[in-house]
């Protein structure tokens, strides 16, 4: 888990804006989260706290469904954010989905990849930063929120081929008349599957004009974002997302960075470090994470950091830590307990 000042999420005054339009006011909201009042003035929260507001927000309206569908199809196109905004004046769906996931880094801790095969578009979504899925309401919202942009956009009512969710989402019949199409509930990922047919049709609300004075300023927001994080930071995300039952190699860490091998090589040397280091850092550091956590067995910690075996995790680990992992798990879980039995006096 990377956590810097790269877990910022901005967050829109349209967004409370949209929560009052549903009856739910942002002081309840804030209050429910456990956060300062002064949460509704900020426009910057970390992901925490952005969670943790979408959570409250969930609590509050008491029906997960309800709340994706309502939010989804109240909220109104000119509040959104220029970089959501300029999705809606695309040429047509298939550059407003290309627009909204390369735009969508501006906005984390979402993020879309997209898969066109077949007749077949899927969308799935991640988070940057945290190992932590969002609320239910948010990773709904956030689906219901594609195909609303291609329904607005073409008007036309679209329908998905299927969406699929790892957790409960309430109403799955209202979620499916929403969608128009079945709902998968306990999948392995969150994803929207659309008819690519329909990410040809134009969009009523093209505005080539708009879209050439926001592009300029989205593209260079978007770069010096992206400066931010270092190249190291990004492989080590990467890595740590791909390191379950198996060993991401240099080119497909390239290939999602949108780089060569040799170029992602000559970066890794500016930085001084190198593709075999930040994997074993990557390794080191997920797995002190996993076994502070005592639902996780250290066989199944060894097989989440990409050993197939327990034995080749005990001796990189001695490596690292110069300890077993059993015990090393020991005397951190036991030092938390002591310092949290301090904190009750």
């Amino acid at each position: 888990m990377i956590s810097n000042t790269s877990d910022r999420i901005k967050l829109p005054q349209g967004f409370w804006t949209g929560l009052r339009q549903l009856g739910i006011a942002a002081q309840d909201v804030a209050r429910k989260a456990g956060l300062p009042l002064t949460i509704i003035t900020e426009l910057v929260v970390t992901t925490t706290q952005y969670f943790a507001i979408w959570q409250a927000y969930s609590d509050l309206i008491g029906d997960t469904a309800k709340g994706i569908i309502e939010l989804a199809t109240v909220y109104e196109t000119a509040k959104y954010p220029p970089s959501v905004l300029a999705t809606y004046h695309a040429r047509d769906y298939r550059d407003a989905l290309s627009r909204m996931t390369r735009y969508k880094q501006l906005c984390p801790p979402e993020s879309l990849r997209i898969t066109e095969e077949g007749e077949h578009c899927v969308i799935e979504l991640e988070w940057l930063y945290t190992e932590q899925s969002g609320p239910p309401l948010l990773i709904g919202i956030t689906l219901a929120n594609l195909l609303e942009l291609g329904r607005r956009g073409t008007g036309q009512s679209l329908t998905a081929q299927l969406v699929e969710f790892t957790q409960a989402m309430g109403d799955v019949q209202a979620l499916e008349a929403y969608f128009g199409c079945p709902v998968r509930i306990g999948a392995k990922s969150n994803r929207l599957t659309l008819h690519r047919k329909d990410l040809d049709l134009p969009f009523l609300s093209y505005n080539e004009e708009l879209l050439e004075i926001l592009t300029p300023v989205l593209n260079e927001s978007l770069g010096k974002h992206q400066s931010i994080r270092s190249v190291t930071e990004k492989v080590k995300w990467i890595m740590k997302r791909s390191l379950t039952g198996g060993q991401p190699d240099i080119h497909s860490v390239a290939k999602e960075l949108n780089m060569s091998d040799r170029t992602l090589q000559r970066r890794l040397t500016d930085e001084n470090t190198s593709f075999k280091l930040l994997l074993t850092q990557a390794k080191h550091e997920q797995a002190l994470e996993y076994l502070a956590d005592p639902a996780l067995d250290i066989k199944e910690v060894a097989f989440l950091i990409g050993y197939e075996d327990q034995n080749s995790f005990y001796r990189a680990f001695r490596i690292w830590e110069d300890d077993t992992p059993s015990n090393w798990r020991a005397e951190h879980l036991g030092a938390n307990s002591m310092s949290e039995n301090a904190n009750t006096y």
